[in-house]
C-alpha cells in the first residue's frame, strides 16, 4: 500500500497510530489470542477497515457512539479500533450494571449501534424496551446470532475495507462511564489526544516492547485494562486475552501463552494469591504485574511479593476522568519494609500533582487535602454535564475526590476517597487505614469499613468482615486485632460477617454504597 504524501491528509494524535505502528514493524507477528483463534497484525488490520466500512454502511456517522456490551475477547480489542477507524466514538458498557443501568447509558450516550457477545444477547429482552437510541444491534458472539441482530462476521464479509476516517487529537475517542457507585454514572468524554498521551505513559511504566505478551483478565470495558490495549498495540506485542478473570484459567493462561504482562486489581490479585493454586502452574514468564483501580491493603500487597518473588509489581493509580493513569509506584519500591510500598508512587511523565486545601490552595508536603491532577491525559469533561464538569475541572486541574499527602520526595499516599472517609465524633477516620489493620489478620478474606448512623458519634466504624473458608472469627476478636495497631477512635465499634464476597463493580471496586445502604435507610443524610 505505497501512496504519493500527497494523498494523505494531515494525521493528529490518534489511537490508530498504535496500530499502524504494530503493522508497520510486525505485519505477520500475533495480534491477538483468543481460545483456538489468533490472527497476525496484518490480519487484524484487514478486519478492523471491513468493521468500520460495516458500521458507515449501517449510518454511523462522525463522533456517533458505539456501545458494546460483552466479555473480554479479541473481537472486542476489533471493536476499539474498528470505531476509531469509522470515526465514530466508544462506549464499552459496564457488564456489572442492571438492564435500566445499561438502558441509561446507552441513551444518555444517544449511542445508535450496540455489539453483544453471547453472555449478554440474552439480556436483549428485557433491555429493548427500554432503548430508545439505539438502532442496531450487532451479534459479536459464537452461538447462533439471535432475531433481529447483526451478525458480526457476515458484516465483516459482506462489507469492503474502508479508508480510516482519520479521526484525532481533540475528537471524541470515547465515552467512558464512571462506575456509578455512588449516584448515577457520569459519561466521561476522552479525546484521541487523552487516550494515546495515556499509552505513551504506560509504555515505559510497565516496559512493554514487541516480546511482551499481555493477558486481558481485568474486564476490557475499564479504563485499567484498556491503557494496555493500546500501549501493547504500539509496542506491537501479543494480546493474549480469557473472556473473564478466574483463577485457573488465567493461570492456565500465563503458563500456556507464557504470558509477561497482566494488570489485575487488588481483589483478584487476593483470590489468586489465596488460592493455593500459584504453584501448581509454570509462570515463569511472568515479568511485570500492575495492580490498581481500588486500595491494595498492605497485607495483601505483602503476601503477593512473597508469593511471587519474580514477578515486578507496579501499582497504577488514576481514575477515568484522567484516562486512567496520574501516578506509578515502580517496582523497585517494592521491597519489604520499604518505605514508600504503602504510597501510590510519583507522578507519570507529564502529568502534574498537586494536593490542595477546600480553597484550592497547594497544602505543605505531608498535610492531607485533595489530589488534583493535570495533563494532557485529563478527560474534556462529562458528557452533558456542564455544571459538573467546572466543578471537577475547577481552576484547570482535575479534582479527584480522593484524600491524600505528598511527601518530600514527591511520593503520593492516598489516604482514602472523601465519600467513603468516615466522620465520628469529630474524628476524620480513613476507612483504608481500618481495612489495612482488619486484612493483617490471617482469618481475613475480605473486609470493607463503611460509616454506619451513631447517637452518640454521628458515624460509627462499621466493618464487613469475610472470612476465609476454614476459619471461624468474632467480633471481639476483630476489634482486639485492629486495637494493636490503629488508635481506638478509629476502631470498628461493630462487626458484620458474610459468608459470601463483597459486591464488587465490573471493575472489581468494592460496592461501599451497597454495603451502606441497609445502614441508613430513613435518613436524609449520611451523618446523623
Amino acid at each position: 500500500d505505497h501512496r504519493d504524501l500527497h494523498s494523505f491528509p494531515t494525521r493528529r494524535s490518534s489511537d490508530l497510530q498504535t496500530l499502524r505502528r504494530a503493522v508497520q514493524i510486525k505485519a505477520k507477528g500475533t495480534a491477538t489470542i483468543f481460545g483456538e483463534r489468533r490472527q497476525t497484525w496484518e490480519q487484524f488490520e484487514g478486519r478492523v477497515a471491513r468493521l468500520a466500512g460495516a458500521l458507515q454502511a449501517l449510518g454511523v456517522g462522525r463522533e456517533e457512539r458505539v456501545a458494546i456490551l460483552a466479555l473480554n475477547s479479541d473481537r472486542y480489542v476489533e471493536y476499539f479500533y474498528g470505531v476509531a477507524w469509522a470515526g465514530a466514538a466508544s462506549n464499552p458498557v459496564n457488564i456489572r450494571l442492571a438492564p435500566p443501568e445499561i438502558a441509561y447509558t446507552l441513551d444518555d450516550s444517544g449511542s445508535t449501534v450496540l455489539f453483544v457477545d453471547d453472555a449478554f444477547a440474552q439480556m436483549l429482552p428485557a433491555l429493548r424496551p427500554l432503548l430508545t437510541a439505539v438502532k442496531h444491534v450487532i451479534f459479536m458472539g459464537d452461538g447462533p446470532c439471535p432475531q433481529g441482530c447483526l451478525d458480526y462476521e457476515k458484516l465483516l464479509a459482506d462489507n469492503a475495507p474502508v479508508p480510516d476516517a482519520n479521526a484525532g487529537g481533540s475528537d471524541l475517542a470515547g465515552l467512558f462511564y464512571t462506575g456509578g457507585t455512588t449516584g448515577k454514572s457520569k459519561g466521561v468524554m476522552l479525546s484521541h489526544d487523552n487516550v494515546v498521551y495515556n499509552a505513551l505513559n504506560v509504555l515505559p511504566a510497565l516496559g512493554y516492547d514487541d516480546m511482551a505478551v499481555y493477558l486481558h483478565a481485568a474486564p476490557m470495558f475499564h479504563l485499567a485494562d484498556m491503557a494496555s490495549t493500546f500501549a501493547l498495540t504500539m509496542a506491537a506485542g501479543v494480546h493474549v486475552i480469557v473472556p473473564r478473570f478466574d483463577v485457573d484459567p488465567v493461570l492456565h493462561a500465563i503458563a500456556t501463552h507464557r504470558v509477561t504482562h497482566l494488570i489485575l486489581v487488588p481483589t483478584m490479585v487476593n483470590l489468586l494469591i489465596s488460592s493455593d493454586r500459584i504453584h501448581d502452574y509454570d509462570l515463569s514468564s511472568c515479568k511485570r504485574l500492575m495492580y490498581g483501580a481500588s486500595p491494595m491493603p498492605e497485607a495483601v500487597l505483602r503476601k503477593a511479593m512473597a508469593l511471587l518473588p519474580s514477578i515486578q509489581l507496579t501499582q497504577g493509580y488514576g481514575q477515568t476522568e484522567a484516562a486512567p493513569v496520574i501516578t506509578f509506584l515502580d517496582p523497585r519500591f517494592h521491597f519489604e519494609g520499604g518505605s514508600k510500598l504503602t504510597s501510590a508512587g510519583r507522578p507519570a511523565y507529564g502529568v502534574e500533582v498537586i494536593i490542595v486545601d477546600p480553597e484550592d490552595r497547594e497544602q505543605p508536603r505531608g498535610q492531607v487535602g485533595e489530589i488534583c491532577a493535570r495533563g494532557m491525559n485529563v478527560m474534556q469533561g462529562y458528557w452533558g454535564l456542564k455544571e459538573q464538569t467546572e466543578q471537577t475541572l475547577r481552576n484547570g486541574w482535575l479534582h479527584t475526590g480522593d484524600i491524600g499527602y505528598m511527601d518530600e520526595d514527591g511520593f503520593v499516599f492516598i489516604v482514602d476517597r472523601a465519600k467513603d472517609m468516615i466522620i465520628s465524633g469529630g474524628e476524620n477516620v480513613f476507612s483504608v487505614e481500618v481495612e489495612g489493620a482488619i486484612y493483617e489478620h490471617p482469618g481475613v478474606q475480605e473486609c470493607a469499613v463503611i460509616g454506619v448512623p451513631s447517637e452518640q458519634w454521628g458515624e460509627a466504624v462499621h466493618a464487613v468482615v469475610v472470612p476465609k473458608a476454614d476459619q471461624t472469627l468474632t467480633e471481639k476478636e476483630i476489634i482486639e486485632h485492629c486495637r494493636q495497631r490503629i488508635a481506638g477512635y478509629k476502631l470498628p465499634r461493630s462487626v458484620s460477617f458474610r459468608s459470601e464476597p463483597l459486591p464488587v463493580s465490573g471493575a472489581g471496586k468494592i460496592l461501599k454504597t451497597d454495603l451502606r445502604k441497609p445502614y441508613w435507610e430513613g435518613h436524609s443524610r449520611q451523618v446523623s
